[in-house]
């Protein structure tokens, strides 16, 4: 049994002795008093359970907000930019000494390609459409 309920339990039992001792017509004002200690301890158990799920939410919310990815770095970015840059140089020059101007820019659309996807991944709505903002425009129907 919990500390609260031996508590209450002692309430009642001092509530019952009091009516005892009292008599009938001090019993509406007992049961009152008890009754109102009853409504508190409910009101602090409902008040720490609120709290806790209020602050379960808040971390759930804090957590998400700031989902980590390895993506997002800056560091990342950059490097990957610098190693497409660095690689382009002797891949312009494969293709373009094998197949002369075709092969250069196929080697180029596969740069371009790559840096695409990278940028894709990393922010997910980069290529997506963009929607126009509703309201009473002219042009709608």
């Amino acid at each position: 049994m919990d500390t609260r309920d031996t508590d209450l339990k002692k309430e009642l039992n001092a509530t019952l002795q009091a009516r005892g001792e009292l008599g009938a017509e001090y019993e509406s004002a007992l049961v009152d008093s008890f009754l109102e200690k009853v409504d508190q301890r409910i009101d602090g158990a409902v008040e720490r359970r609120l709290r806790r799920h209020l602050a379960e939410q808040q971390m759930t919310a804090t957590r998400g907000a700031r989902s980590p990815r390895a993506t997002d770095s800056f560091g990342e970015r950059f490097g990957f930019g610098i190693v497409s840059l660095v690689l382009a140089v002797p891949l312009s020059a494969i293709g373009a000494g094998t197949a002369h101007l075709p092969g250069l820019i196929v080697a180029w659309a596969g740069i371009v390609g790559v840096n695409a996807v990278q940028a894709a991944r990393t922010n997910p709505g980069l290529f997506g459409r963009r929607r126009r903002p509703s309201g009473n425009d002219d042009w709608d129907d």
